[in-house]
């Protein structure tokens, strides 16, 4: 069984919208998390994390949002969500968080 993966040139423009969206993403996923927060920096790296998350979720599900900024963002932000639900399930559970 083989695994198709989102081709990525590291060479692009495209490559630094992706990981800036990445990086917005895992901000505004960690604030839509109930629980502790791991960390500015922890959580932006969950964000280009789940970035490559969500765009393999997206093209496995054969679902495309267009081009530019804000569908890159909004792939990025469900790929963050979802990894960052499962590191705070793994993690011990949920705990409200103190604000």
């Amino acid at each position: 069984m083989t695994i198709p993966l989102p081709n990525i040139n590291l060479g692009s423009t495209d490559t630094i919208v992706f990981l800036v969206a990445g990086l917005v993403a895992g901000l505004l996923a960690s604030r839509s998390v109930i629980g502790r927060s791991n960390g500015i920096l922890i959580d932006m790296v969950v964000g280009v994390i789940g970035a490559f998350l969500g765009r393999w979720l997206f093209s496995a599900l054969n679902i495309s949002l267009g081009d530019g900024v804000i569908p890159e963002i909004v792939v990025a932000f469900v790929g963050a969500l979802l990894l960052l639900l499962i590191v705070h399930g793994l993690s011990g559970g949920f705990h409200r968080r103190s604000v």
